[in-house]
């Protein structure tokens, strides 16, 4: 495909996991959370927002940032809003969905720079989004995933300081050796994300000028100092290891950090709950988890 094709077929694409059709798939919203659709204006650039409130809290609220999937080159904000909405009612928090910027337009690292960038203005102006500055999370899929733990590793230095990271069967090796371990090759046919797919994802996203380790988080030297962080995996997902890896460095250098793995569950299922039982459960745990930190008991 031209990337003309590519990008005609991306829209298309989104469009359809926008409707209210899709639902039946995508799930339906919690009923005590309201979405709104607004705008957020950083250096260069204007991103659309898709913010999730809880219909019965008052107060300054925690604030969750959410990144959706899609390999970098597709995907929308609102193909989770079944998750973010039961989180945004449930835990309960302002959850802020980035509509970033997509390849093969903007490549890496420009993606990551749109989450990171969003999480500061967000942060800056807490008053306005009737957040919490203090209590801060970061949460993302798949590719989204990738964004979520790049925020946090940006942050952890740089700010603003955050209490929990979820990340959702991330992509967490973006190098050539991306491919290599156990559950791609297990699983390389997956229709939720094949083998070509994931190869297509890194040809459209990793640049050549760009050093693929700055946007692999198991590749970095350290991940000490990091907030506590809980790592959701599908069992017949390609990338079940990229997650499963990413704990193991994150307990080595000595950040708080668990893994769950869902048997016959596939890449995307928790935008799927329609379709995937393990859907719900999983949703059950990055509620309580986010909760748990976002609210810690006096």
């Amino acid at each position: 495909m031209t990337d003309d094709e590519l990008i005609a077929a991306r829209d298309k694409a989104n469009r359809v996991a926008s409707s209210r059709a899709a639902r039946v798939i995508t799930g339906r919203p919690d009923r005590g959370a309201y979405i709104e659709q607004t705008s957020i204006d950083l250096p260069g650039r204007r991103l659309m927002l898709r913010v999730h409130r809880p219909k019965d809290a008052s107060g300054r609220l925690p604030l969750v940032v959410s990144f959706h999937g899609g390999g970098f080159f597709a995907g929308t904000a609102a193909q989770n809003d079944w998750l973010n909405s039961h989180l945004a009612a449930r835990c309960p928090a302002v959850v802020v969905s980035v509509e970033y910027r997509l390849a093969p337009e903007h490549p890496l690292p420009q993606p990551i720079d749109d989450g990171y960038d969003t999480v500061v203005r967000l942060v800056d102006d807490a008053a306005r989004w009737g957040v919490d500055p203090a209590s801060v999370a970061v949460m993302g899929e798949s590719a989204g995933g990738t964004i979520a733990g790049l925020v946090a590793l940006r942050a952890r230095t740089d700010g603003p300081p955050l209490r929990a990271q979820a990340l959702i069967y991330p992509g967490t090796d973006w190098t050539e050796s991306m491919t290599e371990y156990s559950s791609v090759t297990e699983n390389a046919d997956n229709p939720t994300l094949s083998l070509s797919r994931l190869r297509v994802a890194r040809k459209l996203s990793v640049p050549p000028t760009l050093d693929p380790r700055s946007v692999s988080p198991v590749k970095f030297d350290s991940l000490a100092g990091l907030p506590p962080t809980l790592v959701v995996t599908a069992a017949l997902d390609p990338l079940a290891d990229h997650g499963r890896r990413y704990v193991e460095r994150l307990r080595e250098d000595g950040t708080d950090a668990h893994l769950t793995c869902y048997p016959r569950a596939t890449h995307t299922f928790l935008s799927i709950p329609g379709l995937v039982p393990a859907a719900r459960p999983a949703r059950r745990e990055i509620v309580a988890f986010l909760r748990g930190h976002l609210h810690p008991a006096p």
